[in-house]
């Protein structure tokens, strides 16, 4: 595996300067070896202009966040860093690498959760190219190997957890997005870490039921949302009836037996649990003298 090498180039703004000084020099040989016939003279003149002016193909440009891959002759030299205007041999090929921060978002992919229901989800991946080598010459695109490689990652993450948790299950897609988002986070590191690829963030951006079941799992989620308040009023009542009968028990207001208890515990909660008001009843018997 190659492996990014910083390579330290000198600063373009001297050579300049130096290949100004050679490029008038060369000429000025050339006027003088004409003026004295010389041809051996003129060629060495010539040939040195024409070396002066290849030295000039050997300047670059590195901007802020980015580096030049070199190359010589299809042989890896090492990467320069250093921002500004660089010189380097005439010869070696160049190649920009941006290593700022990028994201992209996936498009909505269509999988099946662990539970075998089909749903939609997308996801946001933030990265960076850390190792130049490694991003040009072990992956043939890095760009595209990062769209790819995240959107595989999603896939076989959707297809570990389930959309929403049940009764004994843990982290789900829906409840957990934290513990979803270092997990896949995680997954994408693993498959692009031989592109000297860094992720900072990997999040879902997009998470429902699949069309042709949103409604039945609208109606599910409802019931459960229905069932669990049941569950919540039913105990609050029965904590009231208690508590109810305990104030009694201590006050002595009145002495119950087991049948009127029940009746009692019976009317309370019907009032407690019941959806609508409750409706007072009076009940008169007749008085016997």
């Amino acid at each position: 595996m190659i492996r990014e090498i910083e390579r330290k180039v000198p600063s373009g703004y001297g050579i300049i300067l130096l290949l100004l000084i050679a490029e008038v020099a060369a000429l000025y040989s050339i006027y003088l070896a004409a003026i004295a016939l010389s041809i051996t003279g003129i060629v060495f003149a010539i040939l040195a202009t024409l070396i002066v002016t290849v030295m000039w193909a050997g300047f670059f440009m590195v901007h802020p966040n980015e580096a030049k891959v070199l190359q010589l002759f299809g042989k890896y030299v090492g990467t320069a860093r250093e921002p500004g205007l660089r010189w380097a041999n005439p010869f070696y090929q160049k190649t920009k690498v941006s290593t700022r921060v990028r994201n992209f978002e996936s498009g909505k992919l269509k999988v099946n959760d662990s539970n075998g229901s089909p749903i939609e989800i997308a996801a946001v991946v933030v990265w960076k190219v850390v190792d130049t080598a490694e991003a040009i010459f072990e992956v043939d695109d890095y760009e595209q190997f990062v769209h790819i490689q995240s959107e595989s990652a999603l896939r076989n993450l959707s297809t570990t957890y389930p959309y929403e948790p049940h009764e004994g299950e843990g982290a789900a897609l829906r409840s957990h997005p934290m513990e979803i988002a270092t997990a896949l986070q995680e997954e994408i590191q693993d498959r692009l870490q031989e592109a000297g690829v860094n992720v900072l963030e990997a999040r879902i951006s997009h998470l429902a039921y699949a069309p042709e079941i949103a409604n039945a799992m609208l109606r599910r989620q409802q019931a459960s949302a229905i069932i669990a308040a049941r569950k919540q009023i039913v105990a609050g009542a029965v904590g009231m009836v208690e508590m109810a009968l305990q104030h009694l028990q201590q006050g002595k207001i009145v002495e119950l037996d087991e049948e009127r208890k029940a009746a009692m515990v019976s009317n309370l909660l019907v009032v407690l649990c019941g959806e609508e008001n409750a409706q007072p009843v009076l009940n008169t018997g007749t008085l016997y003298s």
